[in-house]
């Protein structure tokens, strides 16, 4: 049997140095664009990973093969992230995919604000500093109905900050089945403890009542919170207090009533054909205290956490220390005030991509499988499938729509997905039914002939 500590020591002598590896004649083109010391770390962790892998029994790797990995990790620095890709997936707001792609107006802005100085925090009327709110809260007001709007970061932070500001070591009050986690493993409870308010589950999983809420109200109670169950639904044998039975309750207890509505709708969702999702404006109307949601989920826009309802408690969250550490920066801030004036305006279903996807007709969508079918050939069929929501908004609810589905003759459909995703820009696709399946929904009418020459280039087409 070989000595494997001797073979190892071979190995490892026989690794190049790093000289040796940067003076390499293929490195040639990458000396002229990085600094040597930069060059000398990659190589340095290359010779590394080389090591460990020989303690495992591989092989030295060549010179040959160490410069090519150098070369491939500087070729990717040069494709800066977060990267476009081609969502054919009929997901809508993909929350990997970046959730909301934002309209035309909210881009331009979004570059104007980033190519120039700005009245960030200026006030171009009295020529003294200002506030970055002003810059959005007036348009929350009106499309909202709201008295007063605070924007911070993301919809988490909306939470923490408002528990922080109004009940740091006291109580608020939850339904069991509303202390959910949403995306990347973040819990409802534990926003809560950190924010210095001790959680007080009331009811059921399925089913808790307005007397449940009120039982629970001590003297240490700061405030009622709802939160919208926008990434799952529990049906079937449940109850759950209407929403003005809980202001109600609030308002006779002298405690405000907080809403995390998460999804952050504005617009009916029945009038395509999906039930009825909980809006803003009816939250406002009900005469909730504060009512919170995101801006790039159903609002269509930019990441946001939005924050509207009574003007002097809105205010004392805008004093509290964390509003600074939760502040929303000047690109999303320009991106957020063009898609709130497209509300405005009353253009949202035309101008925002979320809306003119999930309004799309239904004879539209077929006629732009058909035409990529056509394209793409014998291999294309086009069939009825579903899209989603997605984005943690609106989990049970699916718009019809046509789907080119694509039997690769040369690969494996999994094998066909996954160059695709290799392409420039990737292409992001579903796998149904042995399928290769691509929703013209999420797709943006720009991609078009991209996508459609990528996949007739990954099916062996070409042309």
């Amino acid at each position: 049997m070989p000595d494997m500590r001797t073979n190892a020591s071979d190995e490892l002598r026989a690794l190049p140095s790093v000289d040796r590896v940067i003076g390499d004649a293929q490195l040639a083109t990458v000396r002229d664009k990085f600094p040597w010391h930069t060059i000398a770390t990659l190589v340095r962790e290359e010779l590394d990973s080389a090591r460990a892998a020989i303690a495992r029994g591989a092989s030295a790797p060549t010179v040959a093969q160490l410069t090519g990995k150098v070369i491939q990790l500087t070729h990717q620095f040069g494709q800066t992230g977060p990267r476009s890709v081609i969502n054919a997936t009929g997901v809508v707001l993909h929350t990997n995919l970046g959730r909301a792609p934002l309209s035309e107006a909210a881009t331009q802005a979004i570059m104007q604000s980033a190519s120039s100085y700005s009245d960030l925090e200026y006030s171009i009327a009295e020529g003294s500093r200002g506030s970055r709110q002003q810059h959005v809260d007036r348009l929350i007001t009106l499309v909202t109905g709201a008295e007063s709007a605070f924007v911070v970061n993301n919809n988490a932070s909306a939470l923490l900050l408002s528990l922080a500001a109004l009940a740091n070591e006291k109580e608020v009050i939850v339904s069991r089945g509303q202390a959910v986690e949403v995306g990347g493993g973040f819990r409802i409870p534990d926003v809560m403890r950190q924010s210095g308010a001790k959680l007080i589950e009331v009811g059921t999983t399925n089913r808790t009542y307005s007397l449940d809420y009120e039982e629970a109200i001590t003297p240490q109670t700061a405030a009622l919170l709802k939160v919208h169950t926008s990434n799952f639904r529990i049906s079937g044998f449940t109850k759950s207090p209407d929403l003005e039975e809980l202001v109600g309750l609030a308002r006779t207890n002298g405690i405000p009533m907080i809403y995390d509505l998460g999804s952050g709708c504005l617009a009916d969702t029945q009038a395509f054909g999906l039930s009825h999702e909980p809006t803003v404006q009816e939250s406002v109307t009900a005469g909730v205290n504060l009512t919170l949601f995101s801006g790039d989920k159903l609002l269509g826009g930019p990441q946001a956490g939005i924050i509207v309802g009574d003007r002097a408690i809105v205010d004392h969250l805008a004093k509290h220390p964390l509003a600074r550490a939760f502040r929303i920066d000047k690109l999303s801030l320009a991106g957020l005030a063009a898609t709130l004036l497209h509300y405005l305006q009353d253009e949202h279903i035309d101008k925002i991509p979320v809306w003119k996807m999930i309004s799309a007709a239904d004879t539209a969508i077929k006629a732009r499988a058909q035409r990529w079918a056509n394209l793409i050939g014998a291999q294309a069929t086009v069939e009825p499938a579903h899209s989603t929501i997605g984005g943690g908004s609106m989990p049970d609810q699916v718009l019809p729509t046509w789907i080119v589905a694509i039997r690769p003759h040369l690969t494996t459909p999994q094998k066909l997905a996954n160059q695709l995703r290799t392409t420039d820009p990737p292409i992001i696709v579903r796998v149904i039914d042995h399928k290769v399946a691509l929703d013209p929904r999420t797709v943006l009418p720009v991609d078009e002939e991209t996508l459609i020459q990528a996949v007739r280039n990954s099916c062996g087409l070409g042309g």
